[in-house]
């Protein structure tokens, strides 16, 4: 028995995916499980499709156990979310290996580049090129060229510049900053880049299939048949999420939240928040984020910070690490997982979001966020959905799952 895990938003799961999959069972793996983003993805987003019905196709398309990423690791920067991911990964106490894509395509470079990217991030100079308004990426990179001279420091920048490499250096220095034993194994990204607008060999950015779903143009042909299916069906019922169906109640905090709210605030610092508060007179969303975005200041990063403010995620909840870890579908073969994690688990795993909220306070806080931001999402779908989802959820034991 051989259990990798795999770190994913699966936003929607996508041929890519699909690949990633088989070329971690024909590493060995013969049960996986997948830690995934909830109802918000890293990019500082609403997920398309709600977590459980991803869940659920995440099983469908081969993985066997799928847990959930918590709201305060999952709108987080790179670091904090493969932190939080891995922490969960390494409480199962049964995973042997963790599984990533990569641009790269080598676990050894990757972990040359992630010793790099630690020693700058601990150095001083790091403070004086961010009060300098750079980004923490473009600052870690202009270090690693200083410190390294052209050739190499171009090489290594180009891994720490490249997005998937950029989360794959996380999850290496998560694993040694939890003194792990979990293996890692990287899969080099085939055809299509991260991002990318276009569409190679049957396969396409996540980004690309969600404009192709904007635009109402075809993209069975770039995801299973199950997710196809699964979109249209959620379109039709009116249970597809967009962060634009949130622009009213986002300005509406913006408007009434002040300098000292807003400062508590994951990623808000050095002025921002008085900067954001000037852009709250806009009248769209848009323009708010268009008005604040700086090259430091990504849209990414921005719409973290807003979807944080609404559902009252605050800096002091990243000081916790994930204090359970909540199952949001399980296969057959995904009882053979939690069968052995009843012996190894290092944190409480469940189905039942109230079980968890009472293992400990801290339990009792993340499960009332993730309430909270369950409810709101509800709102960002086309049609409002139901309150208290989080709690009302029956989770089954699957026996549909892919074959390989």
């Amino acid at each position: 028995m051989k259990i990798t895990g795999i770190v994913c938003e699966y936003n929607p799961f996508h041929n890519g995916h699909f690949y990633h999959v088989k070329k971690t069972r024909e590493n060995g793996a013969t049960h996986i499980a997948a830690i995934m983003s909830g109802n918000y993805v890293q990019r500082g987003d609403t997920a398309v499709l709600d977590k459980f019905t991803r869940a659920g196709l995440a099983l469908k398309c081969g993985a066997d156990l799928v847990i959930e990423i918590p709201s305060v690791y999952s709108l987080s920067s790179a670091e904090f979310y493969a932190r939080g991911a891995v922490y969960i990964l390494d409480s199962l106490g049964c995973v042997d290996e963790i599984s990533f894509g990569s641009e790269v395509g080598s676990v050894a470079e990757l972990e040359r580049a992630a010793e790099i990217a630690d020693e700058c991030s601990k150095s001083p100079e790091l403070e004086e090129y961010l009060r300098n308004g750079m980004s923490y990426p473009n600052a870690i990179n202009t270090m690693v060229y200083e410190r390294l001279g052209k050739k190499l420091g171009n090489r290594i920048g180009d891994i720490l510049s490249s997005p998937n490499n950029v989360l794959a250096v996380e999850y290496l220095k998560a694993l040694k900053h939890f003194n792990s034993s979990i293996k890692p194994f990287t899969v080099q990204r085939k055809s299509a880049a991260h991002d990318s607008m276009t569409a190679l060999d049957g396969i396409a950015s996540a980004s690309f299939i969600r404009k192709c779903m904007t635009d109402k143009s075809d993209f069975s042909s770039l995801v299973p048949d199950y997710v196809s299916q699964a979109y249209t069906n959620a379109r039709a019922e009116g249970k597809t999420a967009d962060i634009s169906n949130l622009e009213r109640i986002i300005i509406y905090k913006l408007r009434t939240s002040s300098p000292e709210e807003l400062r508590r605030v994951p990623d808000v610092g050095q002025g921002l928040e008085y900067r954001i508060l000037e852009a709250a007179d806009k009248n769209n969303l848009e323009e708010i984020l268009m008005s604040i975005k700086t090259k430091r200041y990504t849209m990414a990063r921005l719409k973290r910070i807003f979807l944080n403010m609404l559902i009252g995620i605050t800096k002091s909840d990243l000081e916790i690490l994930p204090p359970y870890g909540r199952i949001l579908a399980v296969s057959e073969r995904g009882r053979d997982i939690l069968a052995k994690v009843r012996e190894t688990g290092k944190i409480p795993f469940s189905t039942s979001l109230a079980r968890l909220s009472k293992t400990s306070p801290e339990a009792e806080r993340f499960a009332r966020i993730e309430g909270r931001a369950s409810d709101i999402y509800a709102l960002a779908q086309d049609k409002i959905g139901k309150g208290q989802a989080d709690y009302r959820a029956r989770i089954g034991i699957k026996t549909d799952e892919q074959k390989f």
